[in-house]
Parts: structure tokens; sequence; C-alpha cells
């Protein structure tokens, strides 16, 4: 490892939405609040890898476990306005994560946060997530 033991770097860049249609991206559109809300003094960083065998399944067969079989978009979507959220993509530029979700909610959320969260880990996509950090942050 040299010298960078122990040092995180995480890089990652916003993108088009790759795994939505467009009834689904309006409706995200119409209810995603804002990042820094004043009321949202909880945050949550949660950088994700998936495992090969998610990256080995073609783009189709990746939606059809994420909002087909997982509902992971409405899952998100049920969970607006109350959490807001922005998705980056390390994978592309060879990070060590290949998504970054960034989530910001008010502590009168924080019970709806949670759900959420245990809702997606609780999902068939989850079981291509080979590595999850969960970072809590709060203003």
């Amino acid at each position: 490892m040299g010298d960078d033991a122990g040092v995180w770097v995480l890089r990652g860049t916003t993108s088009h939405e790759r795994y939505v249609e467009r009834p689904e991206r309006e409706a995200l559109v119409a209810r995603q609040p804002p990042l820094r809300r004043p009321e949202a003094t909880l945050a949550a960083l949660i950088p994700i890898s998936k495992s090969p065998a998610w990256w080995d399944l073609t783009q189709e067969e990746r939606r059809a476990v994420l909002e087909t079989r997982s509902r992971h978009i409405a899952t998100g979507l049920a969970s607006l306005p109350a959490v807001a959220r922005r998705l980056h993509h390390g994978r592309d530029q060879q990070e060590q994560f290949d998504f970054l979700t960034w989530s910001e909610f008010a502590p009168a959320a924080a019970e709806e946060f949670e759900d959420l969260v245990g809702r997606l880990r609780a999902t068939e996509e989850w079981t291509y997530v080979d590595r999850e950090i969960d970072l809590r942050l709060q203003r």
C-alpha cells in the first residue's frame, strides 16, 4: 500500500441516470428536494462497490435486478422529499468504490432514512454489494 496506507480518497462524478425510465426520472425530479436545506442537519455518505457478477450482467439485466425485482427506484421515491440524495459514480474513473451515495435529512426524518436503507439492504440487488461503508454526519 505504500505511503497511502490507511488513507481514503473518495472520488466520484455525477452522471446521467443509468437505470431509470422517463416516467421514473420525471417523478424523481418533481419530488427531489435540494441539498443543503437548513433543516437537513443529518447526512450519510455510503460508498459501495458491487461484485464482478453485477458488472458481468448486461445493463438490461442490472435494470431487472435493480428495479423490476428489488424496487430500488420506487423505494427511494417513497422517501422523497424527506431524504435528499445525490449519487456519484466512481467506477468509470477506476476508483475504489463504484458508487458514493450522499443523503441529507432532518432529524425528524432519521427513522425514515434508516427504514429506507434497511429496505434497500434487504433486496436482491444488495446481494451484489461486495463492500459498503456507512458514514454518518451531523451539522
